[in-house]
C-alpha cells in the first residue's frame, strides 16, 4: 500500500503546484491517514518543496500497528518532535521555510485561528494560502483497497446485528443492547464502532442518533437500531427497524412500508452522473407527500469512508453529481412524537447499471420482522 499512498500524495502535489504553491501542509487526521496510511495522533504532514514528504508528530506510536514508513528521497519520512508541547503543524511550517519554500498551502478549514497565527509567526517569510478541500475531493472516489475495507466493515456490522436478533430482547434496556452490539462488533474484528451505537425502543424509536437510555424493551414496541463497524479506518452504517412481539400493528406496517418505499427510491436513484439533490429528492418526496416533510433530517444520505459523514451529502441544496465507486448511505426515517418511528439505513457503492447498479454492502434483511 505504500505505493498507493505515494501516488495519492503525488496527485495532490500536482494539484497545488498548479495553483502556484511550493509546499502543502495537511493537518486533518482523516486526510493524513488517506495520504500516508498511518493513524498518528496530533500529526501533521508536510509535502515539501524538495519533493520529500514528512510526517511530523509528538512522541508516540503509530496507532494502526503497521511498521514505520520508510525514509528516503521518494518515501515518507517520520519526524518525531522532542516534546509533547511541540506543535507538528508549526514545526512543518518551519521545515518548509528552511527548505526554501516561499508559499505554503494549508487546510484553513481545519486550522483554528490561533494555530494559523502560530504558523505565520513561526515562519514570517512564508506566505500561507488555502489548500481548501483538495484532499477531501480526492477522497471521494474510492479505490479497490478502500472498497475492500468497507465490505469487511459491513460484513462485521451485519454479523453483529444478526446475532443480536437471535437473542431475547424483552425486558432488556436500550443501553444494555447498545453495549452488547458494540462488543459484538469488536469480537468480529472491528477497530471500534464507526459511531456511537443507537438503540431506540417504543416512543424513542425512529429518532436519528438517539442516545440509548435505561428504557426497557416491551412487547408491541418498534425497535430501531443504528450501528456500524470501523475496519482499517473505514466506516459503514446500517439502520434497521423491527417490531417486538407476535405481530406489528396496522399503523406500524403502514409507517414501515412508507419509509421502506422512500429508502428503496433513494437506493435506486444512485448512479454515476446523478445529482446529489435528485437522489435526496427521490427518497424525500414520498415522505413529504405523506405529510412528514417538516420532521425530516436535512439530508437522506451521506458519504462514508475514513469518516462516517464525509462528502457527498445527499440533501435538497447539495450541488454536484455522483461518480462511480463513491460509497454513500441512504438513510431516511420518520419519527412520530409519543409513538415511535422507523429508520432504514444502508451503505452502498455507486456503480453504473452496466455493472449491476448500486452495490449494497449492508445486507441484513429489511423485512419488518416481529422479534
Amino acid at each position: 500500500m505504500s505505493e498507493v499512498h505515494a501516488a495519492r500524495r503525488s496527485r495532490l502535489r500536482d494539484r497545488w503546484m498548479a495553483a502556484g504553491n511550493e509546499a502543502a501542509l495537511v493537518s486533518r487526521p482523516a486526510n493524513i491517514r488517506y495520504l500516508t496510511g498511518r493513524a498518528v495522533p496530533a500529526a501533521a504532514l508536510l509535502l515539501g518543496p524538495d519533493g520529500r514528504d514528512t510526517l511530523l508528530s509528538p512522541p508516540g506510536p503509530v496507532t494502526d500497528g503497521r511498521p514505520e514508513p520508510p525514509g528516503g528521497p521518494d518515501g515518507l519520512r517520520r519526524l518525531t518532535l522532542p516534546g509533547i508541547a511541540s506543535d507538528p503543524a508549526v514545526a512543518a511550517a518551519e521545515l518548509a521555510a528552511s527548505a526554501g519554500a516561499a508559499t505554503l498551502a494549508v487546510e484553513e478549514h481545519d486550522l483554528t485561528v490561533a494555530r494559523h497565527r502560530a504558523l505565520a509567526a513561526a515562519a514570517p517569510r512564508l506566505r500561507l494560502t488555502d489548500l481548501g478541500c483538495a484532499v477531501e475531493q480526492q477522497r471521494l472516489v474510492k479505490d479497490e483497497e478502500e472498497l475492500a475495507a468497507l465490505r469487511i466493515a459491513a460484513e462485521i456490522t451485519d454479523h453483529a446485528l444478526g446475532e443480536l436478533l437471535e437473542s431475547i430482547l424483552v425486558g432488556r434496556t436500550e443501553r444494555h443492547l447498545a453495549l452488547e452490539l458494540e462488543r459484538r462488533l469488536m469480537d468480529h474484528g472491528a477497530d471500534c464502532p464507526a459511531f456511537p451505537t443507537s438503540v431506540a425502543t417504543g416512543r424513542n424509536s425512529g429518532l436519528a442518533g438517539h442516545r440509548p437510555t435505561d428504557r426497557r424493551v416491551e412487547e408491541g414496541d418498534f425497535l430501531t437500531v443504528q450501528l456500524g463497524a470501523r475496519y482499517r479506518g473505514y466506516h459503514c452504517r446500517i439502520g434497521r427497524t423491527f417490531v417486538v412481539g407476535p405481530a406489528p400493528a396496522d399503523w406500524q406496517i403502514e409507517l414501515y412500508d412508507l419509509v421502506f418505499a422512500a429508502q428503496r427510491a433513494g437506493r435506486e436513484a444512485l448512479a454515476p452522473g446523478a445529482e446529489y439533490r435528485e437522489v435526496d429528492r427521490a427518497a424525500r418526496h414520498l415522505l413529504e407527500a405523506a405529510g412528514y416533510g417538516e420532521a425530516l433530517a436535512p439530508y437522506t444520505g451521506r458519504g462514508v469512508g475514513l469518516e462516517i459523514g464525509e462528502d457527498p451529502q445527499l440533501s435538497p441544496a447539495a450541488m454536484g453529481k455522483l461518480d462511480a465507486c463513491v460509497p454513500v448511505t441512504v438513510e431516511p426515517g420518520v419519527h412520530l412524537p409519543g409513538r415511535g418511528g422507523v429508520r432504514i439505513d444502508d451503505t452502498l457503492v455507486v456503480r453504473p447499471q452496466a455493472d449491476g447498479g448500486p452495490e449494497l454492502l449492508t445486507i441484513t434483511t429489511k423485512e419488518l420482522l416481529a422479534l
